[in-house]
């Protein structure tokens, strides 16, 4: 495997320099009858999802409510992925915003679009420790309230999706990096057997759903993604519905690149479930160049080609497709440039690398 990852490696590095090229033509530093004559050989290449259709996989981006006001924008999503994730508009702010009265709205715009475009919709997310509303946090709850609370939530929200979304994202970061629970309001009033229950209702309102437990730095084999792995057997072998993991993938060029990842999802696929990599992006230390834009390239290259080589890997979600709307610079100082397209909505090279490794020009 090794042997064939680096001569695939080898015969892309040498195509990197004409995906580079044609960057800058995208880019518009080389224009003129060679840039022309490129587009007219080449005629119109598939998608990303077409191309990763051909693998029985799908492609897909995230997505917010805002962005759908910007036409350049939502024709690109339209066309080039098969796959949609909310980003923040089936979040627990969003559809409960105040206690029993739920607003599906922004899920719905988003849903809406994607069924106009034949897409398909992930579900995200149902349990998370962030953007709760202030009604859930603002109290000291007991054990029996916040079951009863939780329940009602995710049952109300997974019934008013059924049939719209083919997954969801049900408990989402409930690890600490050691290994360790988070420490969340679920967590310290429920204890662990959140995790299950919450599979549970959501089975109950939606019997042919997939449901992922979904986490970040999950991607290489370490103490996190062990602590998933473990629950996962436990989950399993207790009978309770979970189906798959999502890896977020959130990566960073100054960390290293997770070289486990396809093993880290083998491991998972032998106890039964599919994985898919969710959150996609890989982030650098601003400004770009030519060098870290390349080294970007080989990362989602490899990314996507982990993803290929294990055959319940389900698909790629990009962290939404495009530099402009990324939500790493607001997170991470001095740091960005982390998606395929650019703040313009020009592809980098990143795009072409993934574009090869899905078996396309």
């Amino acid at each position: 495997m090794r042997s064939t990852r680096s001569t695939i490696r080898s015969r892309n590095r040498l195509r990197l320099a004409g995906a580079l090229a044609t960057a800058l033509v995208a880019a518009g530093v080389v224009t003129g009858p060679a840039a022309q004559a490129g587009e007219e050989r080449h005629g119109k290449p598939p998608t990303l999802a077409e191309l990763a259709q051909r693998h029985g996989r799908y492609f897909g981006s995230a997505t917010d409510n805002p962005e759908l006001t910007d036409r350049p924008y939502t024709e690109i999503l339209g066309r080039e992925f098969d796959q949609i994730t909310p980003g923040n508009g089936m979040k627990w702010y969003a559809t409960e915003p105040e206690q029993g009265v739920f607003d599906w709205s922004k899920g719905d715009e988003i849903v809406d679009f994607a069924r106009a475009h034949h897409q398909k919709v992930r579900g995200h997310t149902l349990v998370w420790h962030s953007q709760l509303p202030d009604w859930l946090t603002g109290r000291e709850w007991t054990a029996g309230e916040l079951r009863a609370v939780l329940k009602k939530h995710i049952q109300a929200e997974v019934r008013h999706y059924r049939g719209k979304v083919f997954a969801w994202d049900v408990v989402n970061e409930a690890f600490n990096e050691d290994g360790t629970y988070r420490e969340t309001i679920f967590y310290k009033t429920l204890g662990p057997g959140y995790i299950a229950d919450s599979l549970r209702w959501a089975h109950e309102a939606d019997p042919r759903v997939k449901l992922f437990l979904n986490d970040y730095n999950i991607e290489a084999i370490g103490p996190k993604s062990d602590a998933y792995y473990r629950l996962a057997k436990e989950l399993r072998a207790q009978g309770v519905p979970l189906h798959g993991i999502g890896m977020q993938a959130h990566l960073a060029l100054q960390y290293g690149y997770p070289d486990t990842l396809e093993d880290n999802l083998r491991r998972f696929s032998r106890l039964g479930l599919d994985t898919a990599l969710t959150e996609v992006d890989i982030r650098m230390e601003l400004p770009a160049d030519e060098t870290k834009l390349a080294t970007q390239a080989d990362w989602y290259r490899d990314v996507t080609e982990a993803c290929l080589a294990v055959r319940r890997c389900v698909g790629v979600t990009i962290w939404d497709y495009t530099d402009k709307y990324s939500w790493i610079p607001a997170f991470f100082e001095g740091e960005g440039a982390a998606l395929p397209w650019d703040e313009e909505l020009r592809r980098k090279p990143a795009y072409y690398a993934i574009r090869e490794a899905l078996g396309g020009r």
